[in-house]
């Protein structure tokens, strides 16, 4: 599932593909990904419409339009977008296509249709209805210290409390916790302050190398941070702790105790 690294490569990706380019039409083939409006709808309003720029909170990319209003693409789980223009081209689950008038085509391919598309009048009001918190990429130290405070949730959850901090989703939050040493279930509020500086660094070390690398959550590298590590049985740097797994804060979580200490 996308999260924000792999959003942040989607929004590069759209802005090389969309911005200037004004929409001629929107070829909507299946709607149940555009959560607030018909297929008809949705296509009569961005008919004309020109791109003009775009912001990415947390895993969330919103397309801004000429009129003010913005185009929200969530990816979900298999959202995709690419730009063509030869019919045997198009992606093969595409929902919808955006056809520019210089002949091309951005499609957003999605084969399980959970993604979430919406025509948004504002942007900023969505977003302050949706509670998104601070990017996890922009968020200040003091900031996530304070955000952390002294929550009875595990840190686990708190990372994916995406009202807390935009963007961090299952993978990198395990990611974050192997690498600190601290087990996905802690108790937020039994952390000491050392430890919760070191996973505010890290939690920025790990996205900033990930944006960096501009990921394709489909084909990951074989080296890819959990892939070397994230699965039942591989043995931790202790030599002797082996990563098993269960659920944390709802999600399928990998851990290698006790060499990640429960606090």
């Amino acid at each position: 599932m996308p999260e924000l690294p792999e959003v942040h490569t989607f929004h590069q990706y759209f802005d090389a593909a969309a911005l200037q380019q004004k929409i001629m039409q929107v070829e909507v083939h299946d709607d149940k990904i555009i959560r607030n409006s018909d297929g008809a709808t949705f296509a009569r309003k961005l008919a004309g419409r020109t791109f003009t720029g775009s912001l990415r909170r947390g895993k969330y990319l919103f397309a801004e339009l000429d009129n003010g209003h913005a185009v929200l693409l969530h990816f979900g789980m298999t959202g995709d977008l690419k730009l063509y223009q030869e019919e045997g081209d198009k992606p093969r689950f595409e929902r919808f296509a955006f056809v520019f008038t210089d002949g091309n085509r951005l499609g957003f391919d999605d084969a399980r249709k959970f993604a979430r598309v919406l025509y948004l009048e504002d942007r900023d009001a969505y977003i302050a209805e949706k509670g998104l918190g601070v990017d996890a990429l922009e968020i200040s130290e003091e900031d996530f210290l304070e955000a952390m405070g002294q929550r009875k949730t595990s840190i686990k959850g708190f990372l994916l409390n995406q009202s807390m901090l935009a963007g961090v989703g299952n993978l990198y939050a395990d990611e974050i916790c192997y690498r600190t040493r601290v087990n996905p279930a802690s108790t937020v509020a039994n952390i000491p302050v050392k430890k919760r500086k070191e996973i505010y660094a890290k939690m920025q070390e790990v996205l900033h190398i990930a944006v960096e690398q501009a990921p394709y959550y489909k084909e990951y590298p074989d080296n890819w941070f959990w892939h070397e590590w994230r699965y039942e049985g591989h043995e931790a740097p202790d030599g002797k702790s082996k990563v098993k797994s269960g659920k944390v804060a709802g999600r399928t979580t990998y851990w290698a105790s006790p060499w990640q200490r429960k606090y």
